[in-house]
């Protein structure tokens, strides 16, 4: 059984938590996955380990660990790889995969260029 586990940075706004909240509510309504769920880096709940043992305890034997991140900084290059590693540990009969950041990918330029139409009064350029 394969699951998405969607890894955000986290914040203190419950607003800001609140995105990855839907967008995991709409990839699970898609059906292509049998478990989605959310995590967080920092400052929400649950962590990235507490929602990857989630995964594993709903059933999952793959799970997909998607930072909801534009960049590999940081966080995905220490933090990310950091956790997929302590979850293989953890998990030796479950195979974790590490999935690129967001960005750059060739959607996110059609994506950029919407919002940037978007904050023009008249709709766009």
């Amino acid at each position: 059984m394969r699951a998405l586990l969607l890894m955000a940075h986290g914040s203190r706004r419950a607003e800001a938590n609140d995105d990855l909240h839907r967008v995991a509510e709409q990839i699970d309504a898609r059906g292509g996955y049998k478990i989605v769920q959310v995590s967080f880096l920092e400052l929400a709940e649950p962590s990235i380990p507490e929602g990857g043992e989630l995964c594993v305890k709903a059933g999952a034997t793959e799970v997909i660990m998607l930072p909801y991140f534009l960049s590999p900084g940081v966080h995905m290059v220490r933090d990310m790889k950091g956790l997929h590693a302590k979850l293989v540990g953890q998990f030796p009969a479950v195979h974790f995969y590490l999935a690129a950041p967001l960005g750059p990918h060739p959607y996110l330029l059609d994506i950029i260029e919407q919002r940037a139409s978007e904050a023009i009064p008249e709709g766009g350029i």
